[in-house]
């Protein structure tokens, strides 16, 4: 047997094959055992084979080897850890992919229930939603945003799946887009670069603000910005829930548009974890082809850039930071911005203002619909009330951090309001923050 992580290979949906995979992973896995505080996947996973006397991971039942896949949320810190990834070691165990081809031999083959693929179906469209929502912002809020736990959020919990005991983000009023076409746009005579912004739904419908002083830090550091046109969500919903149908139509739609705006001349920047890690490498494995490979080349997170900027002699970071700077800072580190393996830009980056910055690398257990299902809520909460504690150790006067979801999640077990970094660094320039719109408009 070999090993299959592509997915336009003809055995990659095949049942048979699938399993003989999982056996063999989990057996490394099981002699192994670091990755034993990732995730439930894993003390799950030693404890199903430990019960066996000969410890044969072949012994697992097909139940018993999905419950391993469900609880994996794709954290990605197999890719920082794992001894036996891809490329440093001949087992060529790739633990994320393996769950996420798992997820959609089970979906090909009609092994997800109803109750599940509604709920995909209804949280997986993301731009869908959020032109619903933010339309009707107050009342979206008003259902969406009601306490955990309250009679409302219990109905939704049993009409679409989402968790009733889960914080959830609000919508905005105005869309980032729609301010960044209205907006007053700066003349730069010299730039210093050309970006194109890759939205993310949680920037374009649930947090504009971080979008807002992505602008105004590259524009007030002569880096001309542009939307590009044609974009929609990354797809990582559908993608983790191992719908491959149509994470391939958003992915390749998406994957043609950046690939066009490279070739304008701009390279992509990208304010959220999950987004930025699908565009530089899901994009490449699943879709492949010239132009994944030209957009990942392309792609860089909001904090890299500009830290690469300042590091690049032919070009100028401004330092001069004459705003607010709080003392200390407690940056919460998201796990898909680590697996992207670029060190830690956004800490370098509040550096850079002088402020001094407390790390806490505690996985939130969200991402994204995987922590909101209602099923995962048991398995999820652990790990929001474990980022918590080690906000609250860490002491801050300020906590900050790149994804918005864990943010949320913060916000829910702390009643802190975390900025994103780059929220942090406008203030610091002097940069105010964009008056919030009160009336709702597409």
């Amino acid at each position: 047997m070999s090993t299959i992580y592509d997915p336009k290979h003809p055995k990659y949906l095949d049942e048979a094959d699938v399993r003989e995979e999982l056996t063999r992973v989990y057996d490394l896995c099981h002699g192994c055992r670091l990755c034993f505080k990732f995730c439930s996947s894993f003390p799950t996973l030693f404890e199903m084979i430990d019960q066996h006397d000969d410890q044969d991971a072949g012994r697992l039942t097909p139940a018993q080897q999905d419950q391993v896949v469900d609880e994996c949320f794709q954290c990605k810190l197999c890719y920082i850890y794992c001894p036996y990834v891809p490329g440093k070691s001949e087992w060529e165990l790739d633990f994320p992919r393996l769950m996420m081809r798992a997820s959609a031999m089970r979906n090909a083959t009609g092994q997800v229930s109803i109750r599940e693929k509604t709920t995909t179906a209804l949280m997986g469209r993301t731009d869908a939603l959020g032109k619903v929502a933010t339309a009707t912002a107050p009342v979206a809020n008003v259902v969406l945003g009601a306490k955990p736990g309250s009679l409302i959020r219990k109905v939704v919990e049993k009409t679409a799946g989402v968790s009733s005991v889960r914080l959830l983000p609000p919508f905005t009023r105005q869309r980032f887009t729609t301010w960044f076409k209205k907006r007053t746009k700066k003349v730069i005579a010299n730039p210093q670069g050309k970006v194109g912004i890759f939205p993310t739904c949680l920037v374009e419908y649930q947090a504009p603000e971080v979008g807002h002083d992505l602008v105004k830090i590259y524009e007030h550091n002569n880096v001309e910005c542009s939307v590009v046109d044609g974009v929609g969500c990354c797809g990582a919903p559908f993608l983790h829930s191992g719908d491959l149908k149509q994470f391939d139509k958003v992915a390749r739609k998406n994957v043609a548009a950046l690939a066009a705006s490279v070739r304008e001349g701009n390279d992509i920047v990208v304010a959220q974890p999950t987004c930025g890690y699908v565009l530089k490498k899901d994009y490449i494995d699943y879709v492949g082809g010239e132009d994944a490979e030209l957009v990942s080349k392309h792609t860089f997170d909001a904090a890299e850039y500009l830290i690469a900027m300042n590091k690049d002699e032919s070009r100028t970071l401004d330092t001069n930071f004459t705003g607010d700077v709080p003392e200390t800072i407690t940056y919460h580190t998201p796990c898909h911005l680590r697996a992207q393996e670029i060190g830690l830009k956004s800490r370098d980056l509040m550096k850079l203002t002088g402020a001094k910055i407390k790390l806490v690398q505690q996985c939130s257990g969200i991402d994204g619909m995987w922590g909101l299902r209602a099923e995962n809520a048991d398995l999820s909460m652990p790990h929001a009330k474990a980022l918590a504690d080690e906000i609250r150790n860490a002491g801050g006067d300020v906590v900050a951090g790149d994804c918005h979801l864990a943010n949320t999640a913060i916000t829910e077990q702390t009643d802190l309001t975390p900025l994103h970094p780059l929220q942090v660094v406008a203030r610091a320039y002097g940069i105010p923050e964009e008056p919030r719109k009160e009336s709702a408009k597409k």
